[in-house]
């Protein structure tokens, strides 16, 4: 278990230095994209730039997120919603004001638009 926590501490740390999605999501750019999915599905597919925090993880693991901040833009996603709608509460009462829950991959793939030259 302390390996698996390890795994995802890693990948997250990892992930957010390398973070710089260009996209927009219903008008928003987001700061940071995070995947809630187990590590495993991660794994198999995720969208680029996205960090990974397991959903039974992100309230605690969300603030070792290099550059985060109560203010930043955050879009949540997970393989059906319902995840990434636990997820947005939890970090909501924790005081993050920008979530936005982009709910399954596959919706929001298709949702997403590519930002071209810092212009959304």
């Amino acid at each position: 278990m302390k390996l698996i926590k390890s795994m995802v501490l890693f990948v997250v740390l990892v992930a957010a230095k390398s973070f710089a999605a260009d996209v927009s999501y219903n008008g928003f750019r987001p700061d940071f994209v995070i995947d809630v999915r187990t590590p495993a599905e991660y794994v198999a597919g995720h969208i680029d730039g996205a960090i990974n925090i397991p959903v039974e993880r992100i309230g605690q693991d969300l603030r070792a997120v290099k550059g985060v901040r109560q203010d930043s833009t955050i879009l949540l996603y997970c393989r059906s919603g319902r995840r990434s709608a636990i997820a947005a509460e939890v970090i909501r009462q924790q005081g993050y004001q920008r979530v936005l829950d982009g709910g399954g991959i596959d919706t929001l793939v298709r949702s997403l638009k590519q930002c071209q030259s810092n212009q959304c």
